[in-house]
């Protein structure tokens, strides 16, 4: 047996790399990437979001965000507007063709729930909800660069 085997670490890392490719090679006719994905999935579901707010939602600083909006952007999928009161705030908003993909790939996460072998909605609720409290433990209790 490898040390990995016995590493929860390495099984969240090989779990997550597994998920990333189950998403590229269903969204690649879509030229997407699983990021991508993400931000107009938040976009679809929340409606327009500032860069900052978008940032929060997918736990990724701006200085990530922005060159992956700006490559939708390019895509025409959505559009970027600063706001008149603050030009430091950008909103993102996807366009038509944007919203029209959502049809198209809304069958994704399901796809790929069933390559994971979740079946059934209480699977699937039990798995976030220990993700997410894993995760919430790690970022309230991990050193950050200050300490």
């Amino acid at each position: 047996m490898s040390i990995t085997d016995e590493m929860v670490c390495f099984s969240l890392y090989s779990a997550a790399r597994a998920t990333t490719q189950a998403y590229r090679t269903l969204l690649a006719p879509w030229n997407l990437t699983y990021p991508q994905y993400l931000v107009l999935a938040v976009l679809w579901n929340d409606g327009e979001q500032t860069i900052g707010s978008l940032g929060d939602a997918m736990q990724l600083d701006s200085g990530t965000l922005s060159p992956l909006v700006r490559r939708l952007e390019q895509a025409g999928l959505v559009t970027k507007s600063r706001s008149t009161s603050d030009e430091r705030v950008v909103t993102v908003r996807p366009t038509e063709q944007g919203r029209a993909l959502r049809a198209e790939l809304a069958p994704i996460r399901a796809q790929v729930a069933a390559l994971a072998g979740i079946h059934d909605d209480d699977h699937r609720l039990r798995l976030i909800a220990e993700l997410k409290e894993l995760t919430a433990l790690l970022q309230a209790s991990t050193p950050t660069a200050e300490n």
